[in-house]
């Protein structure tokens, strides 16, 4: 395997405006936030101050039971251990408990948490960094990760749901029978087999699954997941509950800076609500306010303040947040100083900020995480030989399309440059126009205009025409497309990992790692 391009995000037009901006430094107020061993200093010092000794130990008391049945390496029992000292921090990612991880990005996203945590050791060595995996177990829509895909098929199971997913238990195992006959007679097809029946076996719940594989591929790593589903952990943030039922801070501390995103990106990832809790009985459903008294929306639970505050002291584990509280959930039970997530979870992390000072929990360094592209050595070819680049695939394609139709085109060529000199002609034109009437100075600006579009006529009726007489290249460039990018979108968000490990094994992790970029955000693509 070998990496053929890395393309920063700036570069890449399908990056949000929001998240090249962030990276720039150019997000008034989150300058502190960017990823730099400053930064990560500065935070080490904040939590230092802020997460208490108290906290360490009741992290450790609910790791400990959370993890208490499974098999761990040395180096996760290690990392347990340094938890408990005031020189150990965490960087974080999360999840869904999607379907055999889901999309491959699940891995990659642990993957540099990992490399993060060894590359701070490197220069912070008097600390401990522990990367950690934030399982959401939850989320309640259980359609969004009841499946994978590969190149050749689509797995689902089918569950009861409408409660947090981490409790639903697997009775359906009939996409096992169907994977197993796809990968039996690859390389690694007993291993990807063995993994998936071990992680779902019937009455494992999807915690226990996404634990059981998560830890199979990363125990060797010292990765810790961590299930927020915990009465433990909830006790620690019941003050913060009980301030949004009370005060809706939330959305009242987040209302500036919702604004100042919307006034310039147009929208958040996540719009606040008053109340960002839900409340858990067989189902996960939202609380509301009516102006009197507090409800469950679909269920015929209602209570005073007074009720809901009791209830919340006695049972916090039947609140559970939604996904714009669960940054403030992570970071007040973890010691943690940078957290690792796709575009769309640090958009919506940044709506945050001012509500983090509210609360004083300290606001972590934020990393859109890299992405990872793998292409056949044979597709790589195709692509060189029509003299296009891997990065074409990730500009403007349409343009890029166009432009190779095109290319050394003659009458393109004499259109632009006739173009060109009616450009100069009525610029010439209009200096003098101007001098004259004011509304002859209007014709010839208007008669500029008109002509103007009949070039433009012009270029795409020959476009129109040069792929219909190119239709052999536009379908090899269609072909190459979906290629690199499956399903008409990015390789990562569609083929699960057992793609790649299939036929190389740990070895195709220990590459992904290897190549990992930790100090940047960006595209990394290796041919295969």
């Amino acid at each position: 395997m070998k990496t053929i391009d890395t393309i920063s995000f700036l570069d890449i037009e399908s990056i949000p405006q929001l998240i090249k901006d962030f990276l720039n430094q150019d997000v008034k107020g989150f300058e502190d936030n960017i990823f730099t061993l400053n930064a990560i200093k500065m935070q080490i010092h904040k939590k230092q101050e802020s997460f208490t000794p108290e906290q360490r130990a009741v992290l450790y008391q609910a790791l400990k039971q959370q993890l208490s049945g499974m098999q761990l390496s040395s180096e996760q029992e290690e990392n347990l251990d340094h938890l408990k000292l005031a020189n150990t921090f965490t960087i974080t990612t999360g999840h869904q408990l999607n379907l055999f991880s889901g999309p491959v990005f699940f891995v990659y996203k642990i993957l540099q948490t990992i490399k993060t945590c060894s590359y701070l050791k490197q220069h912070f060595p008097e600390f401990n960094f522990v990367p950690v995996y934030w399982m959401a177990t939850e989320d309640h829509d259980f359609a969004e990760i009841n499946h994978f895909r590969t190149e050749n098929n689509y797995y689902e199971i089918n569950e009861k749901s409408g409660g947090p997913v981490g409790r639903i238990t697997v009775s359906d195992t009939f996409f096992i029978s169907e994977f197993e006959e796809e990968f039996k007679d690859s390389v690694f097809g007993t291993e990807l087999i063995l993994m998936l029946k071990e992680a779902y076996k019937n009455g494992n719940t999807l915690t226990e699954a996404i634990r059981i594989f998560v830890n199979r591929i990363f125990s060797g790593y010292g990765l810790i997941s961590i299930d927020g589903d915990c009465p433990i952990l909830k006790q620690q943030i019941k003050d913060i509950f009980k301030d949004e039922l009370v005060n809706f801070s939330l959305y009242e501390s987040s209302r500036d800076k919702v604004a100042l995103l919307t006034g310039k990106y147009g929208k958040v990832q996540v719009n606040p609500r008053e109340i960002n809790l839900f409340y858990l009985t067989e189902t996960r459903d939202r609380i509301d306010f009516d102006g009197s008294s507090y409800f469950v929306v679909d269920k015929n639970i209602r209570f005073t303040k007074d009720e809901l505050i009791h209830e919340l002291e006695k049972f916090p584990e039947k609140f559970s947040p939604n996904a714009l509280m669960r940054p403030v959930y992570q970071e007040k039970v973890l010691p943690n100083l940078a957290y690792i997530g796709g575009n769309a979870e640090i958009m919506y992390w940044m709506e945050l900020k001012d509500y983090f000072f509210k609360t004083g929990i300290p606001f972590p360094v934020l990393i859109p995480r890299n992405s990872m592209l793998f292409i056949k050595e044979k597709t790589v070819k195709k692509i060189e030989k029509l003299s296009l680049k891997p990065q074409s695939f990730f500009q403007n394609f349409a343009k890029v399309v166009d432009g190779k139709i095109l290319e050394n085109h003659e009458i393109l060529r004499m259109l632009e440059d006739s173009e060109t000199n009616l450009i100069n002609q009525f610029s010439q034109l209009k200096a003098v126009a101007e001098t004259t009437d004011k509304s002859f100075g209007n014709m010839v600006r208007a008669e500029e205009v008109r002509q103007l579009k009949s070039f433009t006529r012009m270029k795409k009726r020959l476009l129109h025409a040069e792929k219909i007489k190119q239709n052999e290249l536009m379908e090899r460039l269609e072909t190459l497309f979906l290629e690199v990018h499956p399903a008409g979108t990015w390789q990562e968000r569609v083929y699960n990992f057992s793609v790649f490990f299939a036929d190389y094994g740990y070895d195709w992790l220990e590459s992904c790692l290897e190549k990992m970029v930790v100090e940047e955000s960006k595209l990394i693509i290796v041919a295969i």
